[in-house]
């Protein structure tokens, strides 16, 4: 996958029902996620995705331990995230590390003959019902999933810090 894919990806990713509830600054946050791509070439088709996408407790780090991203259970196209990344000036300054981590086995694929903006509004809608403060709705590119949902938790990365940095501050750990 090359760095222009990974930007389209990157690009045609929404997020279309965002997670009331942030990264806990003091133990592990677990997503639910609902990813809906559209397979290339097709039509009045999609395919809904489900699983859960895990943030482990954010730890501290000192400047002489800063580092690249972790991820555990990704493919080769999380690094061409981090390296796109990387490449347009978007780097990562955290004084945080969140881990994440994300399980395969736990990713359920349902394929419809519908059209994606149906799927997605359809969606949204039950997860609105439902109130659930840690499910997300995500719209993205179906070769390249995998890049979306990355692009979902970098979204709730960025969302966070500043309240897990409060946190820090408040308990007298920064």
């Amino acid at each position: 996958m090359d760095s222009d894919y990974v930007g389209y990806a990157i690009r045609h990713t929404r997020i279309l029902y965002a997670p009331y509830r942030r990264i806990e600054s003091f133990g592990e946050t677990r997503f639910n996620f609902l990813l809906v791509t559209e397979p290339m070439d097709s039509v009045g088709e999609c395919r809904v995705r489900s699983g859960w996408v895990e943030a482990g407790k954010p730890r501290i780090l000192k400047p002489h331990r800063l580092r690249g991203p972790e991820t555990e259970g990704f493919s080769a196209e999380a690094d061409r995230f981090f390296d796109w990344m990387a490449e347009h000036g978007m780097r990562m300054h955290a004084l945080i590390q969140y881990g994440f981590q994300f399980s395969r086995s736990e990713v359920q694929e349902e394929y419809l003959h519908e059209d994606i903006r149906e799927v997605s509004e359809r969606v949204v809608r039950e997860a609105e019902s439902k109130g659930d403060a840690l499910s997300a709705v995500i719209e993205g590119v179906d070769d390249a999933w995998e890049i979306s949902l990355l692009r979902f938790m970098i979204e709730m990365i960025q969302q966070s810090h500043e309240i897990n940095i409060f946190d820090f501050k408040r308990h007298g750990l920064l």
